[in-house]
């Protein structure tokens, strides 16, 4: 068969998987092992590194963990491991109406703390270092400030918003919020007990309006390219494994982080009190990227203002706000960028010691 056939056999064995055959086949994950059950905590270990550094990833509200491990060669779980490090992950689970009065403050002052000392503890009592993507980055650094006794040694912040005045997409509802509040937008998800998953999908997709728009294109044009289609569906996948958000944690995301741009003070107030981000004494790793619609660079290089008592450091890498974490090309700029920081961290530790 020559290249013509190759190629037009291939385009028609792609579209009976996209269309009949059940998809292209789900990517293969870094091999993982559940070491802790809980709700909203399952905490789980990648691999069997022993001799590197202790590491926690810390997901996003209303994201499935898998975002650490998209697949081969876009997976931050599987370049850890591949490094010896001990890499471990926490999974919130499914969000159900029965959740609706969870708030910021049980993640902070419960679950990742938790996860924290678990994981200490359960590789000889070592400092971890905590990477959070997104608002798993939010929840890593309202932890550290809220509890500076937890066994952190450092927090690298992936594509995480700070001044919510640098995100154009939310400027509409900013704009009307001054006037509304945040009730127009959370009455409906308080009286349902969350902010339902479909929602959070649908928002998610219009983020991402033109691969939306251009999708039947980007198909027709590489049905010949099985990993091109793969990679789609990929990230088709792991939109729609999105879960919902708590009503609780929804309306304080409107008002403190929308409306209130609470973050960009240096600030966030949980029902214990109010945590003050100067507090963070640890070394923090904040990456932000140009072309991030949902965390654009000036919103995450905020982080450097307001970490006032942190040794930080902000580097910029290209890609989208999935594409920091889970991109093609994010071997060579975000994980890149991790490793130098760790390294960096051992080294001055050596040099301690």
């Amino acid at each position: 068969m020559n290249g013509v056939g190759v190629r037009l056999a291939a385009m028609a064995h792609n579209a009976w998987r996209l269309s009949l055959g059940g998809g292209m086949g789900e990517p293969a994950r870094t091999p993982s092992t559940l070491v802790r059950p809980g709700e909203h905590r399952d905490l789980y270990r990648f691999g069997d590194g022993e001799s590197g550094r202790t590491i926690l990833l810390v997901p996003p509200f209303a994201v499935p963990a898998t975002c650490y491990d998209l697949r081969p060669g876009q997976s931050l779980a599987e370049h850890l491991v591949a490094a010896g490090h001990r890499v471990h992950a926490l999974d919130f689970g499914e969000i159900t109406s029965r959740d609706r009065d969870l708030g910021f403050e049980h993640w902070v002052n419960d679950i990742v703390p938790d996860a924290i000392e678990t994981v200490s503890a359960l590789s000889g009592d070592a400092e971890v270092d905590v990477l959070g993507w997104s608002l798993g980055g939010t929840l890593s650094l309202l932890t550290a400030a809220a509890h500076p006794d937890l066994p952190i040694s450092s927090i690298a912040a992936l594509g995480t918003p700070i001044d919510y005045r640098e995100i154009p997409t939310i400027a509409p509802l900013r704009l009307v919020g001054r006037v509304t509040t945040e009730r127009p937008l959370t009455t409906a998800t308080n009286a349902v007990g969350r902010f339902p998953a479909p929602l959070v999908q649908a928002s998610y997709r219009f983020t991402a309006l033109r691969r939306e728009l251009t999708r039947p294109w980007f198909v027709l044009r590489n049905l010949h390219d099985e990993h091109s289609l793969s990679h789609m569906e990929t990230i088709d996948r792991f939109m729609a494994a999105m879960p919902g958000y708590p009503a609780r944690v929804f309306e304080q995301m409107c008002r403190q982080l929308i409306l209130e741009n609470r973050l960009a003070r240096g600030e966030f107030e949980l029902g214990s009190g109010t945590v003050s981000l100067a507090d963070v004494t640890t070394r923090v790793l904040v990456v932000g990227s140009e072309t991030d619609v949902i965390a654009p660079a000036a919103s995450a290089r905020r982080a450097c203002d307001v970490l006032t008592g942190a040794d930080v450091r902000y580097v910029d890498v290209p890609g989208s706000h999935l594409g920091i974490v889970a991109g093609g090309t994010s071997a060579a700029t975000t994980y890149a960028e991790i490793d130098a920081f760790l390294a960096e961290i051992d080294s001055e530790s050596a040099l301690l010691a």
